[in-house]
C-alpha cells in the first residue's frame, strides 16, 4: 500500500482502461488461441511455471495486462522497466537483486520489460547470462515483430506469444462490463448507452481495447445527466472518438465495398475511385481500403505487372506517414495503377494448388541432393554431392527440387498478360517443359 495515498485516490482518478485492466485470466478479453483452459499459456500461469516469453502484438490488445496477470499468480517478485527509458546500470542492478533474492530467499523474480524491441545490443547483452543462468524470467512486450527487431540471441531463448487485435464483440462485451462495474468502472454514473454508440466504439477503436475504453471514458464524463441519467448517443460516441458513424447500414457497406474490390478487378478505375471515396467520406477507415488494394495487387495483377504491389504498398507506407488528407494521393494513385495493371490470376491459383498438396499430401521426403547436409545424416552428406549448383552452369540447370511424389506437379503457369509473357519467355530459353 502506498503511505502517501491510504484512500486510493490515485487509482480512483487513474484512465478507465488501467482501472478496469484484468486481474485474472476470467476477467481477461479474447486471445482464446493462447489463453484457453486447454492452452499452454494458461497452464503455465496457474502452475507458476512460466519460463522467458515475449508477448508480441499490436497496441490495446492486452500484453502488458497479461503480464500484470502472471504478477498476481505468481509467488515471485515483479519488476517493470520500459526500454525506452532504463539503461544498462538500471538491468544490472535488477539482474543483481534478482541474483541475491534467488540465492538468498529462493525467490524468483520477473521481469517485465515494456517496448522490448527498443533495447540495443548493450542492454540485450548484459540481460541475456541472466535469462541464461534462470536468475530472472524475462516478460517482453512489444507492438513490432520481435524476430526481425529483436536480438535473436534473446529471441532465441523466450517463447513468442503472439496476440490478435480484439474483435468487436470483444470490446463490446468489455464496454458492458465497465458501464456496469461500481469498483473499477463507470456503474456509478447510472448511464445508458445506445446500442449504436457503443457498436460504434467497438468498431472504430480497431481492435484496441484502451482506444475504446478512452472513448467511453471522455463520452460519459462530458455528457450532462438528465434527471440523474447520463444518456450516450451516437453523436456523443462520434464526438468522443472522432471518427463518423458509417453514413449507410451494414448492407450497404458491405457492398459498396464488394463493387470497390470488383471494380479493381474489373479494371474500371471510375467505379473503384467513386467507391473508394463514397466508404471513406461515410466513415470507412482508409487504411481498409488501402489494404485491399495491396490484397489485389497481388491476386488480380500478380505478376503481370509485379510493380503493382511495390505502388501499392508504398501507398501503405505514405498514407501512415501523412496521414490525411495527403495521404488520399497515393492511395488514389495505387488505385489507378491497379485497375489500369495487366491483369493476371496465375499467383492465387499457384498459391492455392500448392497449398492443397502440402494440406493433403504432405509428402515430406525431401529429395537428398537439396537437404542441409550440415546436419544431416551420412547418407544425405553423401547424396549432397550430386546437388547441381545452379550458377555453375550459367544460373540454371534441371534437376529435381520436390519430393518425388509431387515431382510432376505445376502450380504456377505464367499466362500471356503483361510481365508474365516475359516469364514464359525466360522459361523456354531455359529449357523448362512447363
Amino acid at each position: 500500500m502506498d503511505l502517501f495515498d491510504l484512500n486510493g485516490n490515485a487509482k480512483k482518478n487513474a484512465p478507465l482502461a488501467e482501472r478496469m485492466r484484468a486481474n485474472t485470466l476470467s476477467e481477461f478479453f479474447g486471445q482464446e488461441h493462447i489463453v484457453s483452459e486447454t492452452g499452454l499459456l494458461f497452464r503455465a500461469i496457474k502452475l507458476d511455471r512460466l519460463g522467458s516469453c515475449i508477448f508480441w502484438g499490436p497496441p490495446g490488445c492486452g500484453k502488458t495486462t497479461l503480464a500484470n496477470i502472471i504478477a498476481n499468480n505468481t509467488d515471485g517478485k515483479f519488476v517493470k522497466l520500459n526500454a525506452v527509458s532504463c539503461g544498462v546500470a538500471d538491468v544490472k542492478a535488477v539482474v543483481e537483486k534478482a541474483r541475491e533474492d534467488l540465492r538468498m530467499f529462493g525467490k524468483k523474480t520477473y521481469l517485465l520489460l515494456d517496448e522490448c524491441h527498443r533495447f540495443n545490443k548493450a542492454q540485450s547483452d548484459s540481460l541475456l547470462p541472466a535469462i541464461e543462468r534462470g536468475d530472472i524470467i524475462f516478460i517482453g512486450s512489444t507492438t513490432e515483430n520481435p524476430y526481425a527487431s529483436m536480438t535473436p540471441a534473446i529471441v532465441s531463448r523466450c517463447r513468442v506469444f503472439e496476440l490478435k487485435r480484439l474483435s468487436d464483440e470483444n470490446i463490446l462485451k468489455a464496454l458492458k462490463i465497465a458501464l456496469k462495474d461500481k469498483q473499477k468502472g463507470l456503474g456509478n454514473l447510472n448511464i445508458v448507452a445506445d446500442e449504436d454508440a457503443l457498436n460504434h466504439i467497438a468498431r472504430t477503436a480497431a481492435g484496441d481495447l484502451r482506444v475504446a475504453f478512452n472513448a467511453l471514458e471522455l463520452a460519459a464524463l462530458t455528457t450532462d445527466a438528465k434527471d440523474g441519467v447520463v444518456h450516450l448517443t451516437l453523436k456523443d460516441a462520434e464526438e468522443s472518438i472522432q471518427q463518423k458513424s458509417l453514413s449507410f447500414d451494414e448492407q450497404m457497406y458491405y457492398d459498396m465495398l464488394s463493387a470497390f474490390c470488383k471494380s479493381l478487378r474489373g479494371s474500371d478505375a471510375n467505379a473503384a475511385l467513386y467507391y473508394m471515396q463514397r466508404l471513406i467520406q461515410g466513415g470507412c477507415d482508409p487504411l481498409l481500403i488501402i489494404r485491399r488494394v495491396i490484397a489485389h495487387s497481388a491476386e488480380d495483377v500478380g505478376l503481370a505487372d509485379p510493380n503493382a504491389l511495390v505502388v501499392a504498398t508504398s501507398a501503405l507506407t505514405a498514407y501512415e506517414r501523412m496521414g490525411l488528407p495527403e495521404g488520399l494521393l497515393p492511395i488514389t494513385e495505387a488505385v489507378i495503377y491497379v485497375c489500369e495493371a495487366e491483369k493476371s490470376n496465375s499467383v492465387v491459383i499457384a498459391m492455392d494448388k500448392s497449398a492443397c498438396d502440402a494440406r493433403e499430401i504432405k509428402d515430406d521426403n525431401v529429395p537428398p541432393w537439396v537437404k542441409n547436409a550440415v546436419y544431416g545424416s551420412k547418407e544425405d552428406k553423401d547424396m549432397a554431392g550430386q546437388y547441381k549448383y545452379p550458377h555453375d552452369f550459367g544460373g540454371y540447370v534441371e534437376q529435381q527440387y520436390l519430393p518425388d511424389g509431387l515431382k510432376d506437379r505445376v502450380y504456377y503457369i505464367p499466362k500471356d498478360n503483361g510481365y508474365e509473357k516475359t516469364i514464359k519467355e525466360i522459361r523456354k530459353r531455359k529449357g523448362k517443359k512447363y
